[in-house]
């Protein structure tokens, strides 16, 4: 791959495709947080309303929706969004739906003692919500939006399908001007995978943070050879051989 093909083409797309996430990202968590803790309002009418929403757009395709919003809203709305907005509108509001179950799972996951504590503190609903629940429910949110927020990035790749120029589009073009399939695919998977781990270890930094804040020490590191087991046989090995040579 030429270096005129990287510069115009592969690096713009690499951007739109950060662009892509990180607006969706930031829709989609205004839309979790909104529509999560609506589901658990102490009125039926709300946590109607945002299960309706949820049930919805988690059963809608998130392509279709693309497809949706940006042909067929024009002709009902008489206005039209450019590519990238109703990329991200259709991409903020589907995986928005997913992130409010997390949002409901984990302050539902909050001992009701702390509600009753609230309650005898005598703070109002938001009260609660801001200083009790929130606090404590945020750092259990993290992981699962962390897997979220990956899926979303692997998501933006529909979003050639309308012809905006991301890292997906921009392979795509490479190959037909290059016919060099193996290369140009081998490296956009490298990319996507570059930017899923910038953005894991980013959400991991987040979750410490969050946990320091309620006073919960992080989890301590763990490297990749004790992830694999690699380090622990290592250990037991030299371990079993230091009591053969004693017994001898």
């Amino acid at each position: 791959m030429t270096a005129g093909l990287w510069e115009h083409w592969v690096l713009p797309g690499i951007w739109i495709t950060i662009q892509l996430t990180l607006y969706s990202a930031a829709l989609a968590t205004v839309v979790a947080f909104g529509v999560g803790i609506a589901r658990t309002h102490r009125l039926r009418t709300v946590r109607f309303f945002a299960g309706f929403y949820t049930e919805i757009f988690r059963g809608t395709s998130s392509l279709v929706l693309m497809f949706w919003i940006f042909f067929v809203l024009p002709q009902l709305a008489g206005w039209a969004l450019v590519p990238m907005w109703a990329a991200v509108l259709a991409l903020g509001l589907s995986y928005g739906a997913y992130g409010a179950e997390i949002v409901r799972g984990a302050l539902n996951a909050v001992t009701p003692a702390q509600r009753e504590a609230g309650v005898a503190l005598s703070f109002t609903p938001w009260q609660r919500m801001r200083l009790i629940l929130l606090p404590q429910a945020v750092p259990e949110m993290i992981p699962p939006f962390s897997n979220l927020l990956i899926e979303l990035l692997k998501g933006t790749a529909l979003v050639s399908l309308l012809g905006i120029g991301d890292v997906s589009f921009a392979a795509y073009l490479v190959r037909l001007a290059t016919t060099e399939s193996a290369e140009i695919y081998s490296i956009t998977l490298v990319i996507y995978f570059v930017i899923a781990f910038l953005l894991t270890r980013g959400m991991r930094a987040l979750e410490r943070k969050a946990k320091a804040g309620i006073g919960q020490r992080p989890e301590p590191g763990v490297g990749i050879m004790r992830r694999l087991g690699l380090r622990q046989s290592a250990d037991e090995l030299t371990h079993a051989v230091k009591q053969n040579g004693g017994a001898s």
